[in-house]
């Protein structure tokens, strides 16, 4: 990569006032255009991950011929991941695919419409803003960005540019979940008084690669363009392939797992961020190499901050060590619990005649009911059941590249989600309680802006 590139990656990443267009960039009269029923819209497909392969280009495939959509091509910087897309896309739609090397010949050459990327995790936020400085339409993984300067520019870049922008949070499209939204927010669940979450797996090779580390060879990819805005290091193969143990490449746990989570707590309450994060956590198993942690715990203060009495607590906990206790996700009020892993609320907990009597209280007991039972409207065309959220999700993201209407993960989703992630990250690196700045949009650890 030359000089000039190398500086316009890296202030595109970190400039957090105008973002330069990009060459194919269109106006916004001829941009604001309703896409026709019969125009057919032409997607790429950036980076061919192993998350692309196995959920979101089934999920496309799944819809792509009522949607009128095609995948037309595969962009990455390694050559065996761009000839095994082409081979596999090939193979799933009869058709011949293009080849990128990187993402911007894919721009440059402007025969798509829409972009699926699915790439490291510190890419995703810088990754949007190209594509929406060429003006084409999101759908993007999660976590949306793993530092703050990151998700300020991919923020701004999104807003500014009209696309239709999906982050890669499928629960936003689960029926399941929409029903515990709506009844949340109906005022029948109560105050929240407690979230109680985790995600537990017991897997030595979670995010581990050793066949394909040890086949890699630098010469194959373009290392320079895979570090982007990142301080440069020397060449490898781990930190190409097996980046969610590594920081600054990734958060790990937080930015993989807790992110998909902690967005509900957002989503339900109408709170963009917590108060104030405290973290732990530690490699006390698996001696790899790795630097991101293998069991972390977190604790968050939720509520508004002009009303520190008002409030709950969110208690976020995973292993890969252990596996039993599976995922979690409850929430709690005085009269009960919704616990969206076995899609039912229920009394458990709730304030008993018993006790409430002694203090002159009303007892106070949620009904009974299944989540999966309500009568829940997702805005989508196709019945693929609550068991197939990123199906619905793509499906979501399809109709509202038509429609121009605002997806079901928005992009106040995906920065919301980043200041969680990033608030714990700060948390754990650091030792210290993090909060947020709101005027100046930073995450401070102690009484510092946090940096990688």
């Amino acid at each position: 990569m030359s000089e000039g590139r190398r500086n316009f990656i890296k202030k595109t990443a970190l400039a957090s006032g105008g973002l330069a267009l990009g060459v194919n960039s269109m106006s916004a009269k001829s941009y604001s255009k309703i896409i026709g029923a019969n125009d057919r819209v032409r997607v790429g497909i950036a980076g061919f991950s192993n998350r692309a392969k196995g959920a979101l280009i089934p999920a496309f495939l799944g819809h792509y011929k009522k949607q009128n959509f095609e995948i037309t091509g595969v962009s990455d910087i390694w050559n065996r991941r761009r000839d095994e897309g082409a081979a596999f896309l090939k193979e799933k739609t009869g058709n011949k695919m293009r080849v990128w090397r990187n993402h911007d010949e894919m721009y440059e050459e402007n025969k798509i419409d829409a972009v699926i990327i699915s790439t490291p995790d510190f890419q995703h936020a810088l990754h949007t803003v190209q594509a929406a400085n060429a003006k084409k339409d999101v759908y993007v993984e999660k976590p949306f960005a793993e530092t703050m300067e990151d998700a300020r520019v991919g923020k701004k870049a999104v807003e500014d540019s009209g696309i239709v922008f999906q982050i890669g949070s499928q629960r936003r499209s689960g029926r399941n979940y929409h029903a515990a939204n709506d009844y949340i927010k109906s005022g029948k669940f109560g105050d929240i008084v407690m979230v109680e979450m985790s995600w537990n797996v017991n897997q030595p090779d979670r995010w581990r690669l050793p066949e394909l580390t040890s086949q890699i060879k630098e010469s194959d990819t373009d290392w320079k363009r895979y570090l982007m805005n990142r301080p440069y290091e020397a060449w490898d193969p781990r930190k190409y392939l097996e980046y969610r143990l590594f920081w600054p490449f990734s958060s790990g746990i937080p930015g993989q797992w807790m992110s998909h989570q902690i967005d509900t707590v957002h989503w339900f309450t109408g709170l963009n961020h917590p108060r104030s994060v405290a973290a732990n956590g530690g490699i006390y198993l698996w001696k790899d190499g790795r630097k991101n942690y293998d069991t972390m715990t977190a604790v968050f203060d939720y509520g508004p901050l002009d009303d520190l009495s008002k409030g709950f607590q969110v208690v976020y906990s995973s292993r890969f060590t252990n596996s039993a206790g599976g995922t979690k996700e409850i929430y709690y009020s005085n009269g009960g619990e919704l616990n969206l892993d076995t899609n039912k609320v229920s009394p458990n907990g709730g304030l008993k005649a018993s006790h409430a009597n002694k203090m002159g209280m009303q007892e106070n007991l949620l009904p009974s009911f299944d989540l999966s039972d309500s009568d829940v409207q997702v805005v989508t065309s196709a019945d693929t059941g609550a068991d197939n959220m990123t199906s619905l999700h793509m499906l979501n993201w399809m109709e509202c590249v038509r429609s121009r209407k605002e997806t079901n993960g928005p992009i106040d989703a995906a920065y919301n989600h980043s200041i969680a992630n990033i608030m714990t990250t700060a948390a754990l690196r650091t030792g210290l309680k993090s909060t947020f700045d709101d005027k100046a949009q930073d995450v401070l650890a102690g009484d510092k802006v946090f940096k990688y």
